[in-house]
């Protein structure tokens, strides 16, 4: 086997493109979204909507960075990028509802959210253990450790595709709960919507890409080059 491969980015390349289309796609749909003004700023609509639901002990924080913006299922705190917890835009407050939808999910034991969070270390520690394993395999001509190695990586996989569902449920929380509440008009949930939906863009991007990966090793572990 090869550590660089021309192989590898034959399989690679439709997740490289779609993720590059994505990321425009949530560049563009941010820049105008952000144009589009709404009733309350992405800190007061999530303070909203989780005080509707009951939660007034999850708390809102600014923190750094563009795009920032998560749910912190340990401390319970909604962290928005400065431009999302003060701006008064579609934009600002369809990311924030959508943290705000996390922090819904995980209030009520949403089960793809739970499975995600058991899901965690192996997303974590599941490609670091793997390139240990598959290099040591490779190394010591091991195909036990190699395949051990990319069960590792299934971890990733796994976790990726948990994901996409708990992320989806999160922008259909956050699309029709910002209508119901009159905190946007109808331009105002059309630029939520192109917004989250460029977004949800990125998450099937990566997903993909972690599948194709496997994919590759997969390939020439069990297929191309056993020598």
């Amino acid at each position: 086997m090869m550590f660089f491969d021309p192989l590898y980015f034959v399989f690679l390349i439709p997740a490289f493109l779609l993720m590059l289309w994505a990321q425009m796609r949530v560049k563009s749909a941010y820049a105008k979204g952000m144009k589009v003004p709404a009733r309350l700023t992405g800190a007061a609509a999530a303070r909203y909507i989780l005080d509707r639901e009951g939660l007034q002990s999850v708390g809102i924080e600014e923190t750094e960075g563009t795009l920032s913006d998560h749910y912190d299922p340990r401390s319970k705190v909604l962290r928005l990028s400065r431009e999302v917890y003060q701006g008064n835009s579609a934009a600002a407050v369809g990311i924030a509802a959508h943290e705000a939808g996390h922090a819904l999910q995980d209030a009520k034991n949403y089960a793809p959210l739970v499975v995600r969070n058991i899901a965690v270390p192996a997303a974590q520690y599941g490609p670091t253990a793997f390139m240990i394993l598959f290099i040591v395999g490779m190394l010591m001509q091991s195909f036990g450790l190699m395949v051990l190695g990319l069960i590792c990586f299934g971890g990733l996989v796994f976790f990726q595709l948990v994901n996409l569902p708990v992320e989806f449920d999160a922008s259909n929380r956050a699309k029709a709960v910002l209508t119901e509440l009159q905190i946007v008009d109808g331009e105002g949930a059309v630029a939520v919507r192109n917004v989250l939906n460029a977004a949800g863009w990125t998450y099937v991007a990566g997903t993909l890409q972690s599948v194709l990966t496997f994919a590759y090793y997969a390939f020439r572990i069990f297929g191309g080059n056993r020598n």
